[in-house]
């Protein structure tokens, strides 16, 4: 009796194997409704948080950049409040990001550079005179941080807006 038991159980295990081994290897079934829900749990959120008619704007993320600093940052914005404003004002803020050089130099010090002699080392930023007058324009703008000693840093307050905004770009 143990016998036909064991032979039951072992036949039914098997069967499960075989079943989850197929679900496996079988193509990916089609999205329902309900998982292209899933896509927009952000804004989802956002919409349940939001009181003001005209809507809001979100900007969020978590991220580890190359150096391994870890950034968790989060914006919301009321749309009436946004149009509000005037738009022109923010422009030096983004023209001193909006510069090929100042881009690859925010790129080096979230990749592997923290000094000038650092990003100098790369090659493609000219002289250190060159560099430090970029530098001094994103610091101007809030982007990059003078920690003293040489050393710069993009704080960890820019680090998901930079990366949102050229999200933006590539969208």
């Amino acid at each position: 009796m143990d016998d036909d038991h064991s032979f039951r159980d072992l036949a039914e295990r098997l069967a499960a194997v075989e079943e989850r081994l197929a679900a496996l290897e079988s193509p990916p079934a089609a999205t329902s409704a309900a998982d292209q829900d899933e896509v927009f749990w952000a804004l989802d959120g956002l919409k349940q948080r939001t009181t003001d008619a005209a809507g809001a704007v979100l900007m969020t993320g978590a991220v580890t950049v190359p150096k391994g600093h870890h950034a968790q940052w989060q914006m919301q914005g009321s749309v009436q409040e946004m149009f509000a404003t005037d738009f022109a004002s923010r422009a030096e803020r983004l023209s001193a990001v909006a510069h090929p050089v100042r881009l690859q130099l925010m790129q080096r010090l979230l990749t592997d550079a923290s000094t000038v002699e650092e990003i100098r080392e790369a090659g493609e930023f000219g002289t250190s005179g060159q560099v430090y007058h970029h530098l001094r324009q994103l610091v101007a703008a809030g982007w990059v941080t003078a920690l003293g000693s040489g050393r710069y840093e993009v704080p960890p307050a820019r680090i998901v807006p930079l990366l949102v905004t050229l999200l933006g770009v590539d969208r």
